[in-house]
C-alpha cells in the first residue's frame, strides 16, 4: 500500500472518530442538561425551583421525585430563577409553559429590575425537554397558556404595563396588551371567558376577555396585588401582598364581592371545589390559612390554620381534592397533604425555592 493511501485512510479514520465522539459528547451534554427524553407517563407534580433553575417531577402515587429536569437552553445558559408554571394536558398533548422574571421573587413580588428582561420556557411534559426557550422584553412572572392552548399569555412588568400574546405554535407575537403598573400574574377564569393581570404598582386587576383582547374593566383593589387565583364557584381570588388581603372577585359582575383581612402577607391563594374551601398560603410563618364557604352569610369565614414548611407558597390540588401539594420556598421541599383532616402526609425534598407547581393526572 502506497504512503498516499495509508495516509487517507488514516485521516478517513481520524474524521470517523471525530465525528463519534462529537456526537457522543453532544449527547452526554444534552443528557447533563436534562434534555434527554423521559417518560412521564404517570400521574406527576411538577415543581419549579427558582434558586436551582430546575423543575422536580414527583410521582403522585409514590409521592418521591421521579425526574429532575434541569432549565437550560441549547446554548448551555440556565433560566435564571423560574417562577410559575402554567399546564395545558389534552390528550396526547402535555405542555408546561414557564415564566422566568431573572429576580428572586421568593420575599415578595413587588419591584421591578429597570431593563432586566425576561423568558418564557416552554415543555413538554411527558419526555421532559425544552421545546421553546424565548426571550420577552421585560421582565415576567409567570407563562399562561389560553384555555384552548392556542396562546401563551405573560405581563410585562413595568410601568406601563403590558401583556404579551404569543401563539402557543410558532411563538410569534399575536397581540400587545395595554393594562395598568407593574402587571404581574396574568390568570383566567374558570370557564375561559375572563383573563385577568394583577398591576401590583397601581392597585388595580384589569379584566380582559380572551377573544377580543379588549380590557373591559379595571377594577381597584387591595394594596400591591399580586395574582387573581381560579375558582371552580364562579369567582376569583386575587392576593393583595402590602394589603394582607384577599379580595374575591365575581366572575359575573366584575365586582369585589368580599375582602378578606389575613393579618399576614399571602404568598397565593387555592380554591378547592371538592372540599368548598379556600387555602392562603403564610410564607413568613410557614403556614397555611383555610376557610370555609359560610352558605347562610353568603361569605367565607376562617376555618383553621396548619403547618407546611418555611416559606410556604403555591398549592395544588389531586382533581378529587382530597391531596394538596404545597411548595415550601425557604425548606426546599413541597409538602403533601391530607385534606380531610388537614394532616401532612409527608415533605418531599426538591430542589432549592420551589415557587410554581402543576398537576397532571
Amino acid at each position: 500500500m502506497k504512503l498516499s493511501q495509508r495516509y487517507a485512510i488514516v485521516m478517513a479514520c481520524s474524521v470517523l472518530l471525530l465525528a463519534v465522539t462529537a456526537i457522543s459528547c453532544r449527547k452526554h451534554k444534552m443528557d447533563d442538561m436534562g434534555m434527554s427524553e423521559k417518560n412521564i407517563d404517570y400521574p406527576a407534580a411538577y415543581v419549579v425551583n427558582g434558586e436551582s433553575s430546575t423543575v422536580s417531577v414527583i410521582n403522585l402515587t409514590t409521592n418521591t421525585v421521579t425526574e429532575t429536569i434541569e432549565l437550560m437552553s441549547a446554548g448551555g445558559s440556565m433560566a435564571m430563577w423560574p417562577h410559575h408554571a402554567s399546564l395545558f394536558n389534552i390528550f396526547d398533548v402535555n405542555r408546561i409553559s414557564i415564566g422566568v422574571p431573572g429576580v428572586d421573587l421568593s420575599a415578595g413580588h413587588s419591584g421591578n429590575m429597570g431593563d432586566m428582561k425576561g423568558k418564557v420556557i416552554v415543555l413538554d411534559g411527558r419526555k421532559g425537554t425544552i421545546i421553546k426557550d424565548m426571550e420577552v422584553p421585560v421582565m415576567n412572572h409567570n407563562a399562561a397558556f389560553s384555555p384552548n392552548g392556542k396562546e401563551i399569555w405573560t405581563s410585562q412588568m413595568e410601568m406601563k404595563g403590558k401583556v404579551l400574546v404569543y401563539d402557543a405554535q410558532t411563538y410569534a407575537l399575536k397581540n400587545t396588551i395595554n393594562v395598568g403598573m407593574e402587571p404581574a400574574e396574568v390568570t383566567f377564569s374558570a370557564d375561559g371567558t375572563r383573563a385577568y393581570v394583577a398591576n401590583g404598582g397601581d392597585n388595580t386587576l384589569s379584566v380582559i376577555d380572551p377573544a377580543t383582547k379588549a380590557v373591559i374593566k379595571t377594577i381597584p383593589v387591595g394594596a400591591n396585588p399580586v395574582g387573581a387565583w381560579v375558582g371552580y364557584d364562579g369567582k376569583m381570588y386575587l392576593d393583595n401582598e402590602d394589603g394582607k388581603s384577599i379580595s374575591v372577585i365575581d366572575v359575573a359582575s366584575n365586582a369585589v364581592v368580599q375582602t378578606i383581612p389575613l393579618g399576614f402577607m399571602p404568598g397565593s391563594a387555592a380554591h378547592n371545589a371538592a372540599r368548598k374551601e379556600l387555602w392562603v398560603t403564610d410564607p413568613e410563618n410557614g403556614k397555611v390559612h383555610y376557610w370555609t364557604w359560610d352558605a347562610a352569610g353568603n361569605q367565607w369565614i376562617h376555618g383553621g390554620i396548619f403547618t407546611t414548611g418555611a416559606g410556604a407558597h403555591a398549592v395544588a390540588f389531586t382533581n378529587d381534592g382530597n391531596v394538596a401539594y404545597v411548595t415550601n420556598q425557604l425548606a426546599a421541599s413541597v409538602s403533601v397533604i391530607n385534606i380531610s383532616d388537614h394532616s401532612k402526609i409527608k415533605d418531599v425534598a426538591v430542589g432549592k425555592k420551589p415557587n410554581g407547581i402543576v398537576i397532571k393526572q
